[in-house]
């Protein structure tokens, strides 16, 4: 290899450049699909049409009606480091276009039977420009078109068969460039989208202008349950704003297929995000599962950074945790606060055919009476309760039902006991089941989490040997610039060296648990984002454990007012859908639900 001469520099001629670009650009048929509805979307459409033939490896069509290409900048379109959407260096850093490259068009016409059809209101005529692999066939010649413009990429890869070979089955493709159009879908409600598969209608949505109009947009694309169990967001905060649907703790997916964040309109994977969200839906979902939300981030564009990721599904904020708590802070609050009118869970209903199905129904009417949780008996370790199954459970009082039926609360009045289990209760709209010990474990949770909130701080335990860690210089800067905040959590924390830390107290409520790992996993999360709930997520299962064992058990003969009372409670104490394991606390089934079951009517 020594002995030969070295190889000659040389310019690569068009094609051959055009077609590594492309390999940057398009991956599979959802990467040019993505290109040519960001084209659409930047051209200002309020329109576009998707047709797309054997999972786009055939065929991907899209049509639409922004404001065109002219006939003099056709050529220029179809060119590399060509595009309308920067003027100067400044722009890369105050986007506010879809894309930008100017290298989509070509790259997609190197590898694949290239139509682009266009016109501008300008013109009496639309043009047509046709591409093979890159190589124009032909002059650009005139033709009637709407105003607008259709790009049709026909046989991707076909000059280039060993990037075929990685393309997978058209239902895999097809899937891909599905979840394109959605995701485009619900990042621009004022565009509406026909999309079509094969010749037929995978869906049509039309310009979303108010909320009410979105929630239909919203069945279409995320589908009826989601709608129906999610609730809406709208805050604004500076120079901030969140808008948009999360899903009800009882809504949650086993996989992260129903999460949607946009930020200026722009879909976007940001861990940071996924953080805080994850973070506001802790203690409300069952173990492994995972919320459902369609969220809408607007803020300066000055102060986030898109051009991070060649395909833009990628960001960098200017104030990163200044975006990441104000998203947490929304989040937490509006899960804190959903209530029995919104946190229900239906029971399966049957179809037609006698199948069951699940439907959600509403809890409507009442006002929601919010009962002062007393004060239990301060009785365990560290002054925190641990056994207090009689919250308030006797503060009930007898009623006359047809004189309050008016004023019925949310989740109605106790009836009867099932098994010592379930409590049976009927309100305004029919009947409500409750697990006594769940919704007691919650009620009771809360409480110990305020006791705790309610102190300077938590008690503390000497330890006998100090635990000294090793860990690297970031790290122990993290931990040092905290040390204010451990220290109220209960940790006695020193610096001995630049790589070394020294643990002299802990939380009494921490003394059994793994301090090391614990400190080493905190550390390692205020380096990826600014903060750290491990130490009070490890309190919290510690109080969840204790609520556990003071909730109240089976087989306990409860009177009426006591399961009123209970019932009260769970009206008034965040996040009593659920028990401190995400298990639902409640179920509600209306007259109508119970009418289908009995085929009444029929």
């Amino acid at each position: 290899m020594q002995n030969q001469p070295p190889a000659e520099i040389r310019i690569l001629d068009d094609n051959l450049v055009n077609q590594i670009a492309a390999g940057e650009v398009v991956e599979r048929p959802s990467s040019l699909l993505k290109e040519l509805l960001e084209n659409s979307l930047d051209a200002g459409a309020t329109e576009i049409r998707v047709h797309i033939d054997r999972g786009g490896i055939k065929r991907v069509s899209v049509s639409d009606n922004g404001c065109g290409i002219p006939l003099s900048q056709i050529p220029l379109a179809v060119s590399r480091h060509a595009t309308s959407k920067l003027n100067s260096a400044d722009d890369l850093f105050s986007l506010t276009t879809m894309g930008f490259r100017g290298e989509a068009l070509p790259s997609i016409a190197a590898v694949s039977r290239l139509s682009l059809k266009t016109r501008v209101v300008q013109e009496d005529l639309g043009h047509e420009y046709r591409s093979h692999g890159g190589t124009p066939s032909g002059e650009i010649r005139p033709m009637a078109h709407a105003i607008g413009t259709t790009v049709e990429v026909e046989d991707l890869f076909f000059n280039t068969p060993a990037r075929r070979k990685f393309l997978r089955t058209e239902q895999t493709e097809f899937n891909h460039c599905d979840a394109i159009v959605r995701r485009i879908a619900l990042g621009n409600p004022g565009v509406a989208i026909d999309f079509m598969r094969d010749g037929k209608t995978v869906f049509q949505v039309s310009r979303a202008q108010n909320v009410a109009i979105m929630t239909q947009r919203l069945i279409k694309i995320c589908g009826h349950p989601f709608t129906t169990q999610s609730m809406y967001i709208d805050h604004e905060v500076d120079a901030y704003a969140l808008e948009g649907w999360i899903g009800l703790p009882t809504f949650s997916r086993s996989q992260r297929d129903l999460q949607y964040f946009f930020v200026n309109g722009r879909p976007v994977i940001d861990h940071l995000v996924s953080h805080a969200v994850k973070r506001a839906y802790s203690d409300v979902l069952y173990h492994g599962r995972h919320p459902a939300f369609v969220l809408f981030l607007k803020l300066d564009s000055k102060l986030v950074d898109v051009n991070v990721h060649p395909s833009k599904n990628e960001v960098r904020f200017r104030e990163s945790r200044a975006v990441y708590d104000f998203i947490f802070r929304i989040l937490n609050r509006a899960v804190a606060g959903i209530s029995p009118e919104e946190g229900e869970v239906a029971l399966p209903l049957p179809d037609t055919a006698g199948r069951a199905q699940a439907r959600p129904s509403g809890i409507s009417g009442g006002t929601q009476q919010r009962i002062r949780m007393p004060d239990p008996d301060q009785t365990s370790a560290g002054g925190l309760t641990a056994s207090i199954w009689d919250m308030g459970l006797n503060q009930s009082r007898s009623r006359d039902r047809e004189d309050e039926a008016v004023d019925m609360p949310p989740l109605g009045y106790a009836i009867a006991q099932i098994k010592g289990v379930y409590i049976l209760a009927e309100n305004r709209d029919g009947l409500i089941m409750v697990d006594m010990h769940a919704a007691h474990e919650r009620i009771t949770y809360e409480a110990l989490k305020q006791q705790l909130d309610a102190r300077d701080s938590m008690p503390a335990q000497p330890l006998l040997v100090p635990i000294r860690i090793a860990m690297s210089f970031s790290e122990v800067r993290c931990l040092e610039s905290h040390i204010d905040e451990l220290g109220r959590l209960g940790f006695e924390l020193e610096v001995f060296a630049q790589d070394q830390v020294v643990i002299r107290t802990v939380p009494e409520l921490l003394k059994n648990s793994d301090i090391e790992a614990m400190i080493r996993d905190t550390a390692s999360d205020l380096l990826e984002h600014g903060g750290s709930d491990r130490p009070r997520n490890e309190i919290n299962e510690v109080l969840s454990s204790i609520a556990c064992h003071g909730a109240i058990r089976a087989n306990r003969k409860l009177e009426i007012p006591e399961m009123d009372a209970l019932l009260r409670q769970i009206e008034s104490v965040e996040r009593s859908g659920q028990c401190n394991h995400g298990r639902p606390t409640w179920m509600s089934i209306t007259m109508a639900d119970l009418d289908k079951w009995f085929m009444r009517g029929r």
